[in-house]
């Protein structure tokens, strides 16, 4: 139970760092400022000032982590070798690829799974996103309206949004099996039928994705200059043509970075994976619930390092080639 003096305690030690950091920036601002302005006199030393608490920041929180996680992969870390863990080379890499990663399943099946799993929320996300933006694009009645409420599943907070989300798979209780009594067909087991799950899963994160991505497509289409569409109609073009000439090519440089970003969330989506698996069904584990598992369930720190950074490499892979496919860089660099 939370009582008074364990809050006053928690708001003095967070008060005490927030301190420390400002202490340590101001620190950095004064040894900057005497090195680049009165000993160099740098021209852009105020620059170098602006940035200098952002950059110490993102070392300690971003650069420094991973450094450690790299050595980490590198060894035998875990509850039966904690605190002197030995050196054991790339053996955690290779047991990624050769030994199950899960319980039963490996590394290659749960990939497929991961795969299906970002193809498939991705194609809705994209698709029903281009939808809902093409729709509010029009001149409507009530425009401002539909966003605000067509945003929403975006805006709750995502655990919350899974979570009432699993409710509505209950067996007995929930929407979607009352309905299917109330027309006269069997209930589903969403929670223990493994197709079920994985259909619940993309149910639940296509919902939460449509909105992000109707959004960035709609500032797109709005960034689109109107003289465009008023010549291909002279032209005598159709609407399939108009979309296929114009609205596609122009929405490019907007679509690129929206399914990029779409794909890494997905691909690296936990919360809804774990949620709705609640029975942690491993034929509906992603390689990112299987990363968790591994170092929070089974407490293979070390081998979970070496299989982060494999995730890492193959979603730097897939955005080099996916940047090379759709030619965005070099459209960018020409223009």
């Amino acid at each position: 139970m939370i009582t008074p003096q364990t809050m006053l305690v928690s708001l003095k030690e967070v008060g005490s760092t927030v301190l420390y950091l400002l202490a340590a920036a101001a620190l950095i601002e004064v040894i900057l400022y005497l090195v680049l302005v009165k000993w160099l006199k740098y021209k852009y030393a105020f620059a170098f000032m602006l940035m200098a608490p952002a950059i110490v920041g993102l070392f300690f929180l971003i650069i420094y982590p991973l450094l450690w996680e790299l050595r980490l992969s590198f060894t035998n870390m875990s509850l039966r070798a904690f605190r002197d863990p030995d050196f054991i080379g790339l053996t955690n890499y290779i047991k990624v690829f050769t030994e199950p990663v899960l319980k039963q399943k490996y590394f290659f099946p749960l990939l497929g799974q991961t795969v299906v799993w970002t193809v498939i929320n991705i194609f809705f996300h994209v698709t029903g996103g281009l939808a809902l933006a093409m729709l509010l694009n029009r001149n409507m009645k009530g425009r401002g309206i539909y966003r605000t409420i067509l945003i929403l599943p975006w805006a709750i907070p995502q655990v919350i949004a899974v979570l009432a989300w699993r409710g509505e798979f209950n067996y007995t209780y929930g929407y979607f099996n009352v309905l299917l009594q109330a027309i006269g067909l069997q209930p589903i087991q969403w929670m223990t039928n493994p197709t079920a799950n994985f259909a619940a899963m993309c149910i639940t994160n296509i919902w939460l994705g449509i909105p992000f991505m109707m959004v960035t497509l709609l500032g797109g289409l709005q960034s689109i200059n109107s003289e465009y569409y008023e010549a291909a109609e002279m032209d005598g073009a159709s609407g399939w043509q108009k979309f296929k000439s114009i609205t596609y090519p122009l929405l490019q440089p907007v679509l690129t970075p929206a399914v990029l970003l779409g794909t890494f969330w997905t691909f690296n989506n936990f919360n809804v994976p774990f949620f709705i698996n609640q029975n942690e069904l491993e034929s509906n584990d992603i390689l990112v619930t299987g990363l968790f598992r591994a170092a929070f369930q089974y407490n293979r720190y070390g081998f979970a390092a070496a299989f982060a950074f494999v995730i890492f490499a193959l979603l730097l892979i897939f955005t080099i080639f996916y940047m090379r496919y759709t030619k965005t860089l070099k459209g960018d660099a020409q223009s």
